[in-house]
């Protein structure tokens, strides 16, 4: 079978690159950047970006399914971006799966999408999208995903996944960043409350893109539905930074500040980086100070009953993994 992914350079990327490569399909990878170690294990590389549409259309070309997991992410930027990246990007895929009659489309999408800034427990997907978002990439990710599960017709099979906080081994975002404020005495928890989150191991991650595959393959009424996926063990948010940061030999995280006063440290920096025009992310924005102060963990059920997933790493293992890779 052949297969596409785009954003294929990025950190599930590229470890669904290699496990698809590792299954024995051809894998071609649509990505910005040069990526010559996964052209040496024998992906196809072409160097575009998902706003060409022209380019976007050909890299589609006789592929049987298509992995969408390109994305702008973060909690600040420019939010034509993110429209242009998240959005128009998304749409452009579409199209390129419909001209090129790619039958089956896995997208990436989030659980922020339905996050509205409350503690979330044992959440499904029956939640309905927020009124508000206080960050472009949730509101333009929940965009993209409803663009994804209307296209779902009998020539284009899709299905959307919410990974939440994907970790493990190969990491260039969240851990690196968690390091960089720990050992300059800038991290410290948000509230007071040890909220439990979602996690997902990243190897788990790409098992829950590939069950997706399998179940559009086999012709189960998974297509146009957004599922919830997770190592499926809550862990409180701080414990996890903090026992991340342990298997880097780095830590602890700072005590704690008040919630409310995270997102009113956020809001003032996001109005005055608004208004001198800064570029860089604040050091906190509100969407920040209430994803890390907000309870956010979901009923995956619906993964495990329609696609047949099942996380096969635990975290303790996970960071048994992370810890050697420092090693």
């Amino acid at each position: 079978m052949k297969a596409l992914v785009t954003g294929g350079g990025g950190f599930l990327g590229s470890a669904l690159v290699r496990a698809l490569l590792a299954k024995g399909e051809a894998v071609r990878v649509l990505a910005r950047g040069e990526y010559p170690e996964l052209a040496s294990l024998g992906a196809e590389l072409v160097k575009a970006d998902i706003r060409d549409a022209a380019a976007t259309a050909k890299a589609c070309e006789g592929m049987d399914v298509v992995f969408h997991t390109a994305a702008k992410a973060g909690g600040w930027g420019d939010p034509r971006e993110f429209e242009a990246i998240n959005v128009q990007g998304t749409l452009n895929v579409l199209a390129a799966c419909r001209a090129g009659r790619v039958p089956h489309c896995v997208y990436t999408s989030s659980p922020s999408v339905v996050h509205a800034h409350h503690d979330v427990e044992g959440g499904t997907e029956a939640l309905p999208y927020p009124a508000r978002y206080l960050a472009h990439y949730p509101r333009t990710k929940a965009l993209a995903e409803q663009a994804v599960l209307e296209a779902a017709d009998a020539d284009l099979e899709t299905i959307s996944l919410r990974p939440h906080f994907i970790w493990g081994p190969g990491d260039r975002h969240l851990l690196p960043r968690l390091l960089a404020r720990a050992k300059a005495g800038r991290l410290r928890q948000v509230g007071h409350r040890d909220v439990k989150t979602d996690t997902i191991y990243v190897d788990n991650c790409v098992d829950a893109h590939l069950s997706a595959w399998d179940a559009l393959r086999a012709g189960k009424p998974v297509s146009g539905k957004p599922y919830f996926v997770s190592d499926d063990a809550p862990i409180g948010v701080w414990t996890m930074a903090n026992r991340m940061l342990a298997a880097a030999g780095a830590g602890p995280v700072g005590r704690p500040v008040p919630a409310w006063l995270a997102y009113g440290l956020g809001a003032t920096l996001e109005a005055v980086h608004r208004l001198f025009g800064l570029q860089k992310e604040p050091l906190m924005t509100r969407f920040a100070a209430s994803e890390l102060s907000h309870a956010q963990w979901y009923d995956i059920s619906a993964a495990k009953r329609d696609l047949g997933y099942a996380p096969r790493v635990s975290i303790d293992e996970g960071l048994r993994r992370l810890a050697a890779s420092f090693a």
